[in-house]
């Protein structure tokens, strides 16, 4: 029995019905209450005490790359005997928000985010100059899905398309509430009202600001953020599709849009390293389950033909919001 099974009906109701939509209110977690015929105080506690177990990252929100900041994906072909190592210097990088171990030569990936396009650069150098290895830097071209927000119990399902973001939608005093919002908001009865204190702001106004940003697709989703791994979806796979590059845009659209495959992107490729542009990943229960889904997009008539990799995530090392602002940066 994996740990979704373990949580109560409430717990299960919280992760599978809130990861998305959080309601734009004063008092969020008292309409999500209403909603689960129960009281704030007890949504408060349950996800306080997920939060402390580590099933949930946070409540807050999830930006879209490379509106407000800088990201890409990259990778390393660490030796086994340095994993450690490496990955601890990878962990170091305040601006990487995910890495995971993979099973493939470039066995070490990782997401670093930051601001500017110039701090990403300098997070990836200091990076390679650490190590002594190579990055392999793969910058995203264009997302076909990238809402992680999927339900945990019941059948599989296609997840929905978001609107294209719009970047000129960003105010100034913008970033400091996205940057909030990939942290975490307080778990308090007012969480609006407390962050809107820390930056000077109103509550009015930060709650008009969210709307704002998730109606034009700076924000992919506010809610409760999981954390797949430790609720039990342990089998995890990254597939990397070779294809044309004038095939990959009908192939990325069917691809995203069969159930199982939570998130589908086009990246840049590396010639004669790296020739996948097609990224999809699989979010499984185990790894038949994981190999269905992978044979059912393999199948699909945009694919056919198409030599793919699999890469089964087996440990994580960071999972963090993304760095979209710095303090210090607003003076």
């Amino acid at each position: 029995m994996n740990k979704m099974q373990r949580l109560d009906p409430l717990d299960r109701s919280l992760l599978d019905e809130f990861q998305r939509d959080l309601p734009l209110v004063s008092r969020p977690f008292a309409a999500m209450a209403d909603t689960l015929e129960t009281s704030e105080t007890v949504v408060i506690a349950r996800l306080s005490a997920l939060q402390d177990a580590g099933l949930v990252a946070r409540v807050g929100a999830t930006v879209q790359p490379n509106t407000a900041g800088s990201s890409t994906l990259a990778a390393l072909a660490v030796p086994e005997h340095r994993i450690e190592e490496v990955a601890a210097i990878i962990g170091d990088e305040p601006g990487v928000n995910h890495s995971y171990l993979r099973e493939d030569e470039w066995n070490l990936w990782f997401v670093p985010t930051a601001p500017t396009a110039r701090e990403l650069a300098g997070s990836l150098e200091r990076i390679a100059r650490r190590t002594g290895l190579r990055v392999l830097d793969l910058p995203l071209v264009r997302p076909f899905n990238i809402d992680l927000g999927f339900r945990l119990t019941g059948p599989r399902q296609t997840l929905r398309s978001k609107t294209p973001p719009d970047p000129a939608a960003i105010l100034p005093g913008d970033r400091p509430i996205l940057q909030a919002m990939a942290e975490g908001l307080a778990l308090t009865p007012r969480p609006f009202a407390q962050l809107a204190e820390r930056l000077k702001s109103s509550e009015i106004h930060v709650i008009e600001r969210l709307a704002a940003l998730s109606a034009s697709g700076i924000l992919t989703r506010i809610g409760v953020i999981v954390r797949h791994r430790a609720i039990g979806w342990r089998s995890n796979a990254m597939v990397v599709w070779d294809l044309p590059q004038e095939r990959i845009e009908t192939a990325g659209l069917a691809l995203a849009g069969l159930p199982g495959v939570t998130l589908c992107y086009q990246r840049r490729t590396v010639p004669g390293i790296w020739p996948f542009g097609l990224f999809s990943m699989i979010h499984a229960r185990s790894r038949q389950e994981a190999l269905d889904v992978l044979g059912a997009g393999a199948a699909l008539p945009e694919l056919s033909g198409a030599y793919h990799r699999t890469l089964f995530s087996t440990r994580c090392f960071k999972q963090t919001g993304a760095l979209v602002h710095r303090e210090e940066a607003a003076t």
